[in-house]
Order: C-alpha cells, then structure tokens, then sequence
C-alpha cells in the first residue's frame, strides 16, 4: 500500500472539510422555498449554554442566553445566501426569545413580527401540543403564495417535524391544507 506524504494528507483533509459557498451548498432547498405551498422554519442562530437562566424574563435580554460572535454571523450569513439565492421572503415570524429576534432582524429579510407560539416550551412542556397547534393553525392561515421565515427554538422545530435541528439550521417545509408539515430540505449554513 503507497503511503501518503503529509503534504497530500493536508490538501486531502481540506478537500474534504472545505465547504463549497454557503447559497451553492443550499441552492435546492432555497428553490423550493420559492414554491408556493412552503415555508421555512429555522433554529435561532449559535447562542452557547443550554436552556435559560433561572431569573429568565421574555421582555430583558441580560437574563437570557444571546447569540454569541458566531451566531450573529451565522444569522447574516443565512439572510445573505436566501437573498443571493432570489428569494423573496413576505413575512419574517419570531419567537419572543432574544437571541431568536435578533436573528431574525439579522437575517435582514424584512420587519420581524412576534408569535408567542413560537416560544420555547422547553422549561414547561405543558404547553408543548397547544404552541404546536397554535404554529400549525398559523402556517395553514398563510395566504396563498406568501413565503414565510419563521424563527424559533429546538423543541418547537422538532414538535412539528419530527427531527432534531442544530443551531441555525433552516428547513424548507411544505405545508397541507390541513397543517401538516413535510420537511423538503434542511440546510445549515456554518459561520
């Protein structure tokens, strides 16, 4: 067997691990989120730590978990690549969480607007069914053709679909009549 020299292992290793441009990788998936009938739903951007402070309050960020260096960027880097990609977004929808409002507004997609539905339920999953009834009421309300960005947190994402969504992962979702979701794609832009 012919052994590699260390220069050709280090080329190797970053072929493998460079990724190509963010809009390129996530072309597909920003292309079905121009369809009518979709709708994108994403993870807020990189904020460090695990669920909330104790002395946690909705409306004063400095008790909660905020988007660090990385997130911001991640955040902008998200908006950027669905711009370049030619999408238009019509409504740009956020839970109350501080660090999911700031990466809506980071995305820079259009004014933000609130959904208390899309507020982590993690701290209380008695509210679980009901948020995620409420998010399912509000995407089949959706008038036809309207290109939605929702922002909110791991529990909800995985509520309505089933699956577990890293830090600012987005997925392209479509939407039945009667509220049922699909995801059609996932995409994770890394800052």
């Amino acid at each position: 067997m012919r052994r590699l020299r260390p220069a050709a292992i280090i080329a190797l290793l970053l072929a493998i691990a460079a990724p190509g441009t963010a809009a390129a990788d996530a072309a597909p998936g920003w292309t079905a989120l121009g369809e009518p009938g979709t709708v994108a739903i994403m993870r807020h951007a990189i904020a460090p730590g695990f669920g909330d402070p104790a002395e946690f309050e909705v409306g004063d960020c400095s008790t909660q978990r905020n988007l660090d260096d990385r997130g911001r960027a991640q955040a902008a880097a998200v908006g950027a690549a669905i711009r370049e990609a030619g999408v238009a977004v019509d409504r740009v929808v956020s839970s109350q969480w501080c660090r999911c409002l700031d990466t809506a507004r980071l995305l820079g997609l259009g004014p933000v607007e609130e959904l208390p539905a899309l507020n982590s339920f993690f701290g209380d999953r008695s509210t679980r069914e009901a948020q995620t009834d409420a998010v399912r009421a509000f995407l089949a309300d959706l008038a036809p053709g309207t290109t939605a960005m929702l922002v909110t947190h791991q529990v909800n994402i995985t509520a309505l679909t089933g699956r577990s969504v890293a830090s600012g992962e987005v997925f392209v979702l479509r939407v039945a009549e009667d509220g049922a979701v699909r995801v059609l794609d996932e995409i994770l832009i890394r800052p």
